[in-house]
């Protein structure tokens, strides 16, 4: 079966195929996909987590500009964030939460004094 044949009109995959495997032949095809192996702990000890700041930056669609403009945080500081160079503090985390928990609060509440939001 080709992959064109596994795909639908909307390009999502027909998972009738895999459904219809048993726990075993899905497993044993698993590891004969080379994009799919487990990973060694040689290669786990070398993954880095990625930072909240990027994971929250990237699902509110904001470039890195964008974000530390938005809500006044040095675009310097937010890149050591991102890359793991430093960890924000405790103050920096809980405002990080604020962000994630109601984004346009946040922007409203630091634009309220009436310039335009950035």
């Amino acid at each position: 079966m080709s992959d064109a044949d596994t795909m639908t009109k909307t390009g999502k995959h027909d998972w009738s195929r895999f459904d219809a495997l048993t726990e075993e032949e899905a497993h044993t095809a698993a590891l004969r996909d080379p994009d799919a192996l487990p990973l060694t702990d040689e290669r786990l000890a070398r993954m880095r987590p990625v930072s909240r700041a990027k994971t929250l930056r990237r699902a509110l669609g904001l470039t890195q500009e964008e974000f530390a403009s938005r809500y006044q945080i040095p675009v310097g500081t937010l890149r050591d964030w991102e890359q793991g160079r430093v960890e924000p503090d405790q103050t920096a985390r809980a405002y990080l939460r604020a962000i994630a928990g109601d984004p346009e609060a946040v922007r409203r509440a630091l634009h309220s004094d009436g310039r335009s939001p950035g």
